[in-house]
C-alpha cells in the first residue's frame, strides 16, 4: 500500500531529509548487553512494557533481540540466570539511520536496530512510528497538492505580474500579467533563463545572495517600475526566488504618497512672534515633474531617497531646466512637508540688502528701514526648507556670514543683539560651475563643501528628446487653459520638428514657443509650417517627406525593419532568441516589433 502510494513520485522525495530513519526512529533505545541473564532481560521488558529488546555486544554492536515469549519460556524450563546466548535471541534486521523509509517500507519486519557509521546502536524503529510517518507524508502531500492548485488559481488571476525561477535563474512560473506587461507569451518564458526574458533583472543574484529587496525600480521596457524580489529557502539553501512587479509605473505609488502628503493639516506656528507662512499649494509635487526618460527616472529615484534626510542639497543644471521645482518636491517629500517653503533669488538681491533679507533688521536699524523690523528668510523658513536659488551670485563676504550661520545654527538681525535658533533645511540651485568658481577664487571653498552634502544634477531637455513630446502635449493643454483659447492639436511632424530642436533654454524656452505658437496660430491644428512663425534662425525643421512618425522613425525605415525581421526569422526557423540575438536586440524589444508590425509567427 505504500509503495502504491508513493508511485512514481518516490525518485523524487527519496532523498528529502524527513524521509530518513533518524527523523522517526526511538533515539534512546531499550537494550541490554549479553552477559545478561535471561531474567533481567524479562524484568527490563516488564518494567518498560514492551515485548521485544535489542541485544549488543561489549562493543555497543546489536547482535540480536530478545523476545518476551522466549525469555518466558526459558524461565519456565529453569534456564533464568542463563546469559543471553544467541541461540536463545531472534534475528532483529539492522538499517542506518541514514536510510530512507521508502528502502525498507516493504520488508516485513515489527521492529529494526538502528545503527551509526561504527554498526553501534544508536535506535530502534518500529512499524508504528514509521506508519506514523507516512501518514504524516500522505497529509503533507495533500497540503501541498491542494496549495499548488490554488498556488496556480493565484497567479493567473493576480493584477501584479509574478515570476518565479529555480536555483539557476531558470523561468518556472510566468503569469498571464507579465506576459502582458513584457508581450512574450508564457509558453515561451517558462524555461527560459530570466536574463533573456526580464530586461535589467537581477533575481538571477537574488538565487545567489539570497537578499530580499523590496520596493526597488526597475526599468522594464523603458519603464521604471517597483518591483519585490524575494528568495525561496528550504531548509539552509535558497532553491528559487519570486520577482513581483507591484505598479505598473513608479508614478502610481508616489502619486498616493504625495497626496496623502498634501492631506496632512496645516501646522500651527511656532511661539517665535513671527506669523509661520501659509503652505503654497502650489508647491510642485514630483509626480508632477513631467518626464518619463531613464535620465529623469533616475533624478526622481535620487530626490525620493534624499528627502527623507535633512541633508543640504546642491541642484545643479542649465538654466529652464527645473531646479526649484526639484526643490519643492523634495519639501514635498520630506519630513518638513508642514512646514514653509521659502524661495530666495540670490541674483536679484542687491549686494547692500543681502544680509537683511536673509536673516531680517530690528526697527530703525538703518534709514529707511521698517519701525517695525522685519523678519529674515531663515525666520521665515522656520520648521521648513529654505531654498537659495543662483547661490553663485552670492557675494563672497555674506558668503562667510552664510557659512558660520550654517555651521552654528544660531542668526542674529541686523542691527539686534539677540540670536536666534535655525532649523531650516537649506537646498541650493546653480547653473553655474561652482567648482570652477571656488579654483577661481570666486566662491568659498568651504562654503561650497557645506552646500554640496548631496549634489542633484538635472539634464536639460535636449539630452532627453523622448520627454519632448510629453513636455509640449501637456503645456498645450495648461496654456490653452490660461489664455481661454480651445484646444489645440499638433500634427506628428511639427511634433518631430520640435523634438529635434536645440531647446537652448529648455522648459522654460519650450513654454516660451508653445504659447506664442498657440496665441498666433489661428486653426485648431499646429503643423510644421507654422513653425516660421518662431523665425528661420529659431527652429530646425527636419525634412518630413518621408513622413516621420512619433517614433521618429519614417515609413520606408519602417518598412525595412521589418522585411529584416521577416527574414531574420525565416532564417532562425521561428527561433525568437536566436533571431534576436542576430538582430542584437532584445528578446522583449523583438516580441514588440513582431506585435506592432503583426508578423505572422
Amino acid at each position: 500500500m505504500i509503495q502504491d502510494f508513493v508511485g512514481d513520485v518516490s525518485v523524487d522525495i527519496k532523498e528529502q531529509e524527513w524521509l530518513k530513519v533518524e527523523r522517526w526512529m526511538s533515539k534512546s533505545p531499550l537494550y541490554i548487553t549479553s552477559e545478561r541473564s535471561v531474567k533481567e532481560a524479562g524484568e527490563r521488558m516488564l518494567e518498560h512494557q514492551v515485548d521485544c529488546l535489542p541485544v549488543v555486544d561489549e562493543q555497543g554492536h546489536p547482535i540480536g533481540a530478545m523476545t518476551l515469549h522466549e525469555v518466558f519460556r526459558l524461565m519456565t524450563e529453569g534456564n533464568a540466570e542463563q546469559p543471553l546466548f544467541p541461540n536463545h535471541m531472534i534475528e532483529q534486521p539492522v538499517i542506518h539511520s541514514n536510510d530512507s523509509l521508502l528502502e525498507i517500507g516493504s520488508r516485513p519486519c515489527g521492529c529494526f536496530s538502528v545503527v551509526n557509521d561504527k554498526g553501534e546502536l544508536v535506535g530502534t524503529l518500529s512499524r508504528q512510528e514509521m506508519e506514523k510517518a507516512f501518514r504524516h507524508h500522505i497529509e503533507s502531500w495533500n497540503q501541498k497538492r491542494h496549495a499548488s492548485e490554488a498556488l496556480s488559481v493565484i497567479l493567473e488571476t493576480a493584477y501584479e505580474g509574478i515570476a518565479v525561477v529555480d536555483e539557476h535563474a531558470t523561468i518556472l512560473e510566468f503569469n498571464e500579467a507579465y506576459s502582458r506587461f513584457t508581450g512574450i507569451p508564457r509558453e515561451d518564458a517558462i524555461g527560459k533563463h530570466v536574463q533573456e526574458v526580464i530586461d535589467n533583472t537581477n533575481l538571477h543574484n537574488t538565487v545567489k545572495t539570497g537578499m530580499t529587496e523590496r520596493g526597488v525600480i526597475q526599468y522594464i521596457n523603458g519603464e521604471a517600475m517597483i518591483v519585490h524580489r524575494i528568495p525561496i529557502w528550504r531548509e539552509d539553501r535558497v532553491v528559487g526566488a519570486i520577482g513581483m512587479l507591484i505598479f505598473e509605473g513608479v508614478g502610481e505609488v508616489y502619486r498616493i504618497y504625495e497626496k496623502l502628503q498634501r492631506n496632512v493639516p496645516e501646522p500651527k506656528s511656532e511661539k517665535t512672534g513671527i506669523a509661520a507662512p501659509r503652505q503654497d499649494d502650489k508647491l510642485m509635487s514630483l509626480d508632477q515633474i513631467i518626464g518619463k526618460s531613464a535620465s529623469i527616472s533616475i533624478i526622481k529615484q535620487l530626490v525620493r531617497r534624499v528627502s527623507k534626510t535633512d541633508a543640504t542639497i546642491l541642484i545643479a543644471g542649465e538654466s529652464g531646466t527645473g531646479k526649484e521645482l526639484f526643490a519643492q518636491s523634495i519639501h514635498q517629500l520630506s519630513g518638513r512637508s508642514t512646514g514653509p517653503f521659502v524661495s530666495v533669488n540670490c541674483g536679484a538681491v542687491p549686494d547692500q540688502l543681502f544680509e537683511s533679507e536673509l536673516f531680517g533688521y530690528e526697527a530703525g536699524a538703518f534709514t529707511g528701514a521698517s519701525r517695525e523690523g522685519k523678519p529674515g528668510k531663515f525666520e521665515l523658513a522656520q520648521n521648513g526648507t529654505l531654498f537659495l536659488d543662483e547661490i553663485a551670485e552670492m557675494p563672497l563676504l555674506m558668503q562667510t556670514k552664510l557659512l558660520r550661520v550654517l555651521q552654528e545654527k544660531e542668526a542674529e538681525r541686523v542691527g539686534g543683539t539677540k540670536k536666534y535658533n535655525i532649523n531650516t533645511r537649506i537646498i541650493a540651485a546653480t547653473n553655474r560651475n561652482l567648482k570652477d568658481m571656488v579654483e577661481a577664487g570666486q566662491f568659498r571653498k568651504d562654503l561650497y563643501y557645506r552646500i554640496q552634502v548631496i549634489e542633484l544634477t538635472v539634464p536639460p531637455l535636449r539630452e532627453r528628446p523622448e520627454d519632448i513630446p510629453l513636455l509640449l502635449s501637456h503645456y498645450m493643454k495648461e496654456i490653452c487653459q490660461k489664455y481661454r483659447l480651445p484646444l489645440k492639436t499638433m500634427t506628428k511632424d511639427a511634433m518631430a520638428a520640435l523634438s529635434h530642436r536645440r531647446w537652448e533654454g529648455n522648459v522654460r524656452e519650450l513654454i516660451n514657443v508653445l504659447e506664442k505658437l498657440l496665441i498666433l496660430v489661428e486653426g485648431d491644428s499646429i503643423d510644421v509650417k507654422h513653425l516660421s512663425l518662431l523665425g528661420e534662425d529659431q527652429v530646425n525643421v527636419p525634412t518630413t517627406s518621408q513622413g516621420k512618425g512619433p517614433d521618429g522613425l519614417t515609413e520606408n525605415v519602417k518598412e525595412q525593419e521589418k522585411q529584416l525581421i521577416e527574414k531574420v526569422l525565416k532564417e532562425s526557423g521561428g527561433n525568437k532568441t536566436k533571431a534576436a540575438d542576430k538582430l542584437g536586440i532584445h528578446r522583449t524589444t523583438l516580441y514588440q516589433k513582431i506585435k506592432k508590425y503583426q508578423l505572422d509567427v
